[in-house]
This record gives C-alpha cells, structure tokens and sequence, in this order.
C-alpha cells in the first residue's frame, strides 16, 4: 500500500513539475526580447523540417535507383554468361572471320618529312573462265526444330551442317574438275571428268549433283546408316532429292533452297 501511495505522489510531483515548467516558458514567451529569439527558433524549425522531408525524398528516390541497377546488373549477368556460352560453342561450320589490322606509331613519323602515301596495287580481275559453284545452305535452328523427333534420333544441328559442309566439299571439288580446261588437267582429273561426264543424265541437267563415289573421292565422310538418315533430313528441308536412275544413287542439290 505504501509502494502505491509513493508511485502515485511521484507521478504527482512529475505533473506538477511540467505545469511549472509550461508557466514558465509561457511567461518566457511574453517577455519582447526573449519572444524574438523564439520566432527566429520557430523559423529554422520550419526549414529544418523541410530538408528532413527534401532528405526522405531524395533516399526513396536512392532506394528505387538501387533497386533498379540490381536488377540491371543481374540482366547484364545472365546476358554475359549468354554470350560466354555462345562464345564456347561457336559451331564448327561457321566460317572463320579474321581481321588484320596495321597501326603506324605515330612517335616514329617526322613531322618534317613529308608522309608518303602508297597508292593500292589493282585489283586482277579474275579469269573470264571461272564461274561461281552453288552450294547448299546450312540448316537453320528454326528448320531443326520442325525436323521431326524420329528422323533427328541422337543427331544434332552441329552434325547436320558438318555433313552439309562435306558435301558443298564435294560438289565444290567435282565441278572445279568440270569447269576446268581439258589442257590443263592432269590424268587423274581427266579420268574423273570422264566419269562425271558419263554419269550426267536429262533428269541431272542444270542441277547439281553427287554420288556416292564423289562423297569418297573427296571427302572422309562414311557412307553409313547415319550418312543416310542425314540425307533424309536433307530431302525434308528441301536441301537435295535422290534420282534412283543411276548406279548406285546421286543426290541432286535443290538450288531453290538457297534463294
């Protein structure tokens, strides 16, 4: 009982002496030079406050630019890691593209010697005889996809161009013989002009074609199960078709697949 008579006299006084503490400052306030003093107080309380709201703007305002760079940064992460993956798998077929380039330092020029400036040797002209020899275009990822799932079995995109790149080999090799001039070839290119020569039928003219001995002859490729169902992926995407009309078979490149 004592305890509560003590806390409640406490609290009491505690009343007492902000009421004291209130009077007196009111009376403070009353006084001409005092009143002054606490006007020019009042005004900084107001420009304060408005930099402490300026301050929470601008830190919502550092918030969301923080947000938004992490998010750019982990955008910028996935993308990098993209182009490091593509960059470890560059597929073989491609070709390779290589740039040279000659930098002069321009410390070892003489600024007094006049710079001397090598006109480029003309171009040659290229011989009238040669002509252009049209391969097959490589298969697009959109065209694997749509090859169906049992055609494709275990192959993949990398090992359809790589058979597409053997035989535009092969095609390339064949009619370099046959446009070449017969005074110039030697006796083992004659005796392939020869023969595809006598392969050449009407269903053959104005196409380009292979057969089986011109895949051996000029590239490594086996002539195997896995060779032909990769030639059936080709007859799909309109890359060949097959005339049966000769010994063995020749695969005819469909030229309208490479407009």
């Amino acid at each position: 009982m004592a305890s509560d008579l003590e806390q409640l006299c406490s609290h009491i006084n505690e009343k007492i002496g902000n009421i004291k503490r209130t009077l007196s400052l009111r009376n403070c306030g009353q006084e001409p030079t005092l009143k002054t003093i606490l006007n020019k107080i009042g005004d900084e309380i107001i420009v304060v406050n408005e930099l402490l709201n300026k301050l929470e703007l601008e830190i919502q305002y550092q918030e969301q630019t923080n947000s938004s760079l992490k998010e750019l940064f982990e955008s910028l992460e996935e993308d990098y890691k993209d182009v490091e993956h593509l960059k470890e798998n560059i597929p073989p077929h491609l070709p390779q593209v290589t740039v040279t380039q000659n930098f002069v330092n321009g410390s070892d020029l003489d600024p007094e010697e006049p710079v001397k400036v090598e006109e480029p040797a003309p171009t040659k002209k290229p011989p009238k005889e040669q002509r252009s020899i049209k391969e097959m275009p490589f298969i697009t990822s959109d065209e694997f996809n749509g090859i169906p799932a049992y055609m494709k079995s275990r192959l993949t995109y990398c090992h359809i161009n790589d058979v597409i790149k053997e035989i535009n080999k092969a095609v390339v090799s064949k009619y370099k013989i046959l446009h070449q001039p017969k005074k110039s070839m030697s006796s083992v290119a004659r005796n392939l002009y020869h023969r595809f020569i006598d392969e050449e039928t009407k269903e053959t003219k104005g196409h380009y074609f292979v057969v089986e001995a011109d895949i051996k002859e000029f590239t490594a490729l086996k002539v195997d199960k896995r060779f032909h169902g990769i030639l059936n992926i080709l007859r799909h995407c309109r890359r060949l078709s097959e005339i049966d009309d000769i010994s063995g078979y020749s695969q005819k490149l469909d030229m309208r697949a490479a407009h």
